[in-house]
Formats: C-alpha cells, sequence, structure tokens
C-alpha cells in the first residue's frame, strides 16, 4: 500500500489547537463519565474538524433546517462524541453541555451512535459502518437534482463526510463512490480518517488496498494530508471544492491524538481512557481545565465560527423571495407534505380498472400508477438497479439523470442494489425529492441494511421489489423469493404492501408517497393477476392494512385469509364452497402493519370468530399464526421453490383452489 503524508510534529498554530483540543476534551470526558464510547477518533479528527467546520461549513446553528446548508455525514458513526461536541461548541441550541454530560444514557440526545435529529444538526443516523458514505451520495445527487430545477442561487451546498477505515472497507462504500463517480457528484467531500489502525490492531492485518488508486479510479479526485496540519487540510478541502469530480482527501492522522501510551493503537478505540491516561493527556496537550470545562474565550471562538454563515443565510432568504412563484414551489417542494394532492389521480385510476376489470400483473399495474404519479409530482425520483423494464419503474415521460443532465428523474443505478438502497435515503433525508427504486425482491436482502435505516430514520422511501414469489416461474429458487416478506415485515416501522390487483397497488402507493415518516416496500408480481375490486370505492381500503373482500353469504364457517396473487385462490375457493352450501369470507390482507394499527373493534371485526381460518401466501408460515391461531391452515411454501412454469409450481406446492376448498371441508 503507498504511503500518504505522514503526520506531522510541528506545533499547531494556538488558536487552532485550543479549538481542537476543546474537540478532544470533551469527548474524553463524556467518554469517561459514561464508562464506554469511542474517544480514538474524535481524538484523531479533531483538527480536520475544527478547520471545516470553522472555516468551510455553510451552516447556521439558529436554523439547522435551513434548506441549503451544508451536509455533514459523520460515516463514523461510533466517533459520535465529535458530532456531538462540535454541535455544542458551534452553538446548536437543542444541544447543551448537560446533553453531553448524558452521553449513552438513556433517552438523552446524545446517543452511542448519532440519531437523526435535524432540529440539531445531524443528518442522519450512523454506525453501521459503509452507511453514511453511501447514503451521502444521495444527499449530494439530491443537491443537484434541486439545482438543476431552482438554480444556483437557491441550490448550492456542499456534503462533506467523515469516514473512517472501516467505512471504506465496507462493500458498500464500492457500490457508493462508483456510483458518484460515474455521475460526477463534484459537490462531494469525503474526508478519510486514515489513522491504519482498526479494533483488531493494525489496518495491515486485514487489507492491504490502495485506497487512493481505487478512488481514482471511479473517477474521484484524490488528495493527500497531514491530518494534524490545519493549513494542509484547509488548501485540501479548498481545492476539493473546485474539482468536477467527488473529492477524497486522505487525511493521515494518529487515532487517540495527545494519549500518551494509547495514542496510535487500538486501545483507544472502543472504550474510555481510564483516569491515569485522561490525565496524562491533559498534560501533554496542556489543558488543565477540568471535566466539561471549556474556557470562555475558546467557547466564544467557537460559537463565533458558528455564526460565519449568518449573512449567506440571510442572503439566500433574500434571493428565494425574489420570485415569489419559484418560493412557493421550493418550500412546497422542501415540505414534508406532498406537493400536490394525488387523490383523484388515483381514484380515476381506480374507476377506470374497476370498470376495465384487466389481467394484469401487479408491476405493471405498479408502472401504470407511476406513469401517472411522476407526471403529476415533480419532486417523485426513481430508478432501478439495472432492472427497468422488469421492475416497470421508468415512466414514458422521464428523463435520464446523468452528470450532464442532472434535471433527469429517472437514475440507472446499475447493479449496486445496496449502494442504490442508501442513495433513497439519501435523498429522502436531504429534502425536496419523494424517491424510489426498484429490483427484484429476492435481492432485498443485498438492500437490508439500508430499507433498516430508512426504517429507523422515518424516511419516505419506497422501495419496488418485484418478482415477489415462486410466481417468477423458471428463473428457480435462487430468484423465488420465500422468506423474504416475512424478514421484511419484522423490520419495526416499515410497510410492507402486497397488493392483490391494480386496485390494491394503486392505493399502496397512494399510502406510500403521502406517508412522509416511512418507508414502504411494494412486493409485485410477475404473473397476470385478475382485478379483484370491481366496484369502484372512493375510500382506500388497503390503508386498513386488511379488510372483507368478499363476505360470506351466510353466517361465515371459514374465513380465508391472503395477500397478493394468492388472494384471487381465495375469492375462487369461496365460490365453489358457496356453491356446496358452505358460506366463507375472503379477507385481503396487502399490509399488515396498517392492519395492527386499527382499532381493535375493526380488527375482531374483520377477523371474524369462524372456527375454521385458513391463511394463504406463497411465502412461507412466518407470522401468519397470529390471525389463524396455533390450529390454523396455512396454504404456502414449506421451504426453498424450485424452477418450472409457475401454473406447475403452483400446482407443485399445492397453493391452489382445489387445496384450499379440501382444507375447509376437512375442518368441517
Amino acid at each position: 500500500m503507498p504511503t500518504t503524508v505522514a503526520p506531522s510534529a510541528d506545533p499547531m498554530p494556538p488558536r487552532h489547537e485550543l479549538l481542537a483540543n476543546a474537540i478532544r476534551f470533551l469527548a474524553i470526558d463524556a467518554v469517561e463519565k459514561a464508562g464506554s464510547g469511542h474517544p480514538g477518533m474524535p481524538m484523531g479528527m479533531a483538527d480536520v474538524a475544527t478547520v471545516l467546520w470553522t472555516r468551510f461549513l455553510k451552516f447556521d446553528p439558529d436554523a439547522p433546517t435551513w434548506a441549503d446548508r451544508d451536509r455533514f455525514v459523520l460515516s463514523a458513526g461510533h466517533g459520535s462524541m465529535l458530532l456531538y461536541s462540535l454541535l455544542y461548541l458551534s452553538g446548536f441550541p437543542v444541544l447543551t453541555l448537560d446533553d453531553l454530560k448524558q452521553f449513552r444514557q438513556l433517552g438523552s440526545k446524545t446517543p452511542g451512535h448519532p440519531e437523526v435529529l435535524h432540529e440539531a444538526g445531524i443528518e442522519m443516523t450512523t454506525g453501521p459502518l459503509g452507511q453514511g458514505l453511501a447514503t451521502s451520495i444521495g444527499m449530494a445527487l439530491a443537491e443537484r437534482s434541486l439545482n438543476a430545477r431552482f438554480g444556483d442561487d437557491i441550490v448550492n451546498h456542499f456534503t462533506y463526510v467523515l469516514a473512517s477505515d472501516g467505512d471504506l472497507m465496507e462493500g458498500i462504500s464500492h457500490e457508493a463512490a462508483s456510483l458518484a463517480g460515474h455521475l460526477g457528484l463534484g459537490k462531494l467531500i469525503v474526508l478519510w480518517d486514515d489513522n491504519q489502525i482498526s479494533i483488531d490492531g493494525a489496518i495491515g492485518v486485514s487489507s492491504s488496498d490502495d485506497v487512493p488508486a481505487r478512488f481514482r479510479a471511479y473517477g474521484w479526485d484524490v488528495s493527500a494530508v497531514d491530518g494534524h496540519n490545519p493549513d494542509q487540510i484547509a488548501a485540501a478541502i479548498a481545492a476539493a471544492q473546485t474539482t468536477g469530480a467527488p473529492s477524497l482527501i486522505a487525511c493521515r492522522t494518529i487515532i487517540g491524538f495527545g494519549a500518551p501510551t494509547k495514542a496510535g493503537t487500538s486501545g483507544c478505540h472502543g472504550s474510555a481512557l481510564g483516569a491515569a491516561e485522561v490525565a496524562g493527556t491533559r498534560e501533554k496537550l496542556g489543558w488543565p481545565y477540568p471535566a466539561f470545562v471549556i474556557p470562555d474565550a475558546i467557547l466564544a471562538a467557537w460559537r463565533s465560527a458558528g455564526q460565519r454563515s449568518k449573512g449567506d443565510h440571510a442572503a439566500w432568504t433574500q434571493r428565494l423571495a425574489r420570485d415569489p412563484a419559484r418560493q412557493a414551489a421550493f418550500e412546497t417542494a422542501v415540505a414534508p407534505a406532498l406537493s400536490v394532492d394525488i387523490a383523484p389521480v388515483v381514484e380515476a385510476y381506480k374507476q377506470k380498472v374497476a370498470t376495465e376489470q384487466p389481467k394484469l400483473a401487479t408491476r405493471v399495474a405498479s408502472g401504470q400508477v407511476l406513469e401517472l404519479l411522476v407526471p403529476a409530482v415533480p419532486e417523485m425520483i426513481g430508478g432501478s438497479a439495472d432492472l427497468t423494464p422488469s421492475n416497470n419503474t421508468r415512466t414514458k415521460t422521464g428523463t435520464d439523470l446523468s452528470r450532464t443532465n442532472y434535471g433527469g428523474r429517472y437514475i440507472h443505478f446499475g447493479i449496486r442494489e445496496h449502494g442504490m438502497a442508501a442513495a433513497l435515503n439519501g435523498m429522502a433525508l436531504h429534502g425536496g425529492l419523494v424517491p424510489y427504486g426498484g429490483t427484484f425482491l429476492t435481492f432485498s436482502d443485498y438492500c437490508r441494511p439500508a430499507i433498516r435505516l430508512a426504517a429507523l430514520m422515518k424516511q419516505r422511501v419506497v422501495f419496488v421489489m418485484t418478482h415477489d414469489s415462486i410466481g417468477l416461474g423458471e428463473d428457480g429458487p435462487t430468484h423465488q423469493p420465500v422468506e423474504h416478506i416475512a424478514a421484511l415485515r419484522a423490520i419495526p416501522g416499515l410497510t410492507v404492501f402486497r397488493p392483490a390487483d391494480p386496485v390494491e397497488t394503486a392505493e399502496a402507493w397512494q399510502i406510500a408517497v403521502t406517508t412522509p415518516d416511512r418507508p414502504s416496500i411494494m412486493a409485485l408480481t410477475r404473473q397476470n393477476l385478475p382485478t379483484l375490486r370491481t366496484r369502484f370505492t372512493r375510500e382506500n381500503l388497503t390503508a386498513r392494512g386488511a379488510y372483507v373482500l368478499a363476505e360470506a353469504e351466510g353466517p361465515r364457517r371459514a374465513t380465508l385469509f391472503a395477500t397478493g396473487s394468492e388472494v384471487h385462490l381465495a375469492v375462487e375457493a369461496r365460490a365453489a364452497l358457496a356453491a356446496e352450501g358452505i358460506s366463507v369470507a375472503v379477507v385481503s390482507m396487502p399490509a399488515w402493519d396498517l392492519f395492527e394499527q386499527q382499532d381493535a373493534a375493526y380488527r375482531k371485526a374483520v377477523i371474524g370468530d369462524a372456527p375454521i381460518r385458513v391463511g394463504i401466501e406463497a411465502q412461507i408460515v412466518q407470522g401468519w399464526h397470529r390471525y389463524i391461531g396455533s390450529d390454523g391452515v396455512f396454504i404456502g411454501m414449506p421451504g426453498f421453490g424450485e424452477s418450472g412454469a409457475y401454473e406447475k409450481l403452483y400446482q407443485h406446492f399445492g397453493i391452489t383452489t382445489a387445496a384450499i376448498v379440501a382444507a375447509v371441508k376437512a375442518r368441517l
């Protein structure tokens, strides 16, 4: 591995040194008080952070959600005290010194890893390495997209990322960096904490990558600096701001800078330094102040630096006000609520398909809905991980986003499912866009860490996952998801839609894009399905999560519960049983989590009290006993699928109308 610039032993300018040491000792003291944490990275990157926050970063502590602020992402989330210290020192009123003293305590604003809180200057939740870097690609992409729509005088800011060696080892970093280079995201600047240390010891025990060469190959601008030399750091950031490519600045640092025995070792990565080491660090760095004490002059200097962008903010506000129409469009775009009422569009589509009763795959119905929504909602932007014709995610009127056309609203993410999912999160976090992206449901496993973060951060992201069962047919069990729906339903705060027909598909999209604080999965079929909702209803029944699609013609003797492509089988079984004088109801369950949010009376009415309950879904049984009971009948997948025509696969695995009828009759 080629050597980067070695840290300098020369003394730093006193003012800078004192500002940086304020970060170091707030981090040291907070970790020491908590008895756990990661002091090494904040100590090592304090110089880089000080230069960035006092000379370059555009922000207003009194208006932390200012739309044209620079974004700062601490991808190395374990070093959270670096961020908390910066926010406190810079004067963000939401974060106080008492909050720093409550580091890692239950209910505090300073958890062990940062959790998104825009009001406090925390742009996203980080901790799983690589996610911050990959998500920042979406933020930088959103900045360019909104810049193309609203102009340089309204949207023109940088996205800065502090990334660790571990961030750059993670597989997602390769996907994200490749995409950023391809799209020429020149407003993205990554500050790499090149400290050559991991938990297991020196980086060399596990990695010999030429990281700078890797990033150059992606099309990035790459430079290297002494991470403890403020002049080198400042020069590198200033140069990075002028490139037409994303920038990686390798900052060679000493982890635990200033610690007498633990500096430069893994011993200061993930645990408190200990009283003796803390005392030695104070002596070595010339910091004689008690724990959590920042001298007035140093705090005043930090607070003054925090006010640097007040003039920029005021000037921006004036520019925005010059064009009332543009101001209204911009403020509407960045507001949480959708900019237009899509109910009439959805209702018109529902009425059309209820009348025409087409037989469509729900992925096709989804594409038809997008053809209506994307032109109507200027904030919607989407793409696919190289499965555009299969996912039906590109509209006919859309243009591709590229490095020469950031105004395009369709993104070719390439075969980078994980990177795509994280970038979608970044676009949502940035604000001003409603992102969606597609792949096959079986590849949701590749996306899962980012999907989980979307739910944890409560972001409106729509993950379009087609080919949702053995219904995809001949591609076989590698591509046939059987456990994925259950696994996704297990993620708190994620709505998993598995619509049964075009009507439910339209309703699912309506819910997904109008819910500002919840991500969604669209689990969609490859195979055609009949339209089941043939009577138009203005009410969005999918919003109930589950509803009685067809009530029993007499007292219920059984209730058939089904989702997605198996609902029509339940409807056919109901008709066959009715012909034999057996009255059963069919309940469609497109979104379990929404059903659980309904009141008890509604849930009881839908589930009913029939003694026989049958669950039908071309997935594994996990989760179904909540509704069918421990003695209920489940008709679905016993394990992995097989390769073959989907009609034969349904017969082979016994997911048929005849099997449903037989199951009910056997229990009578």
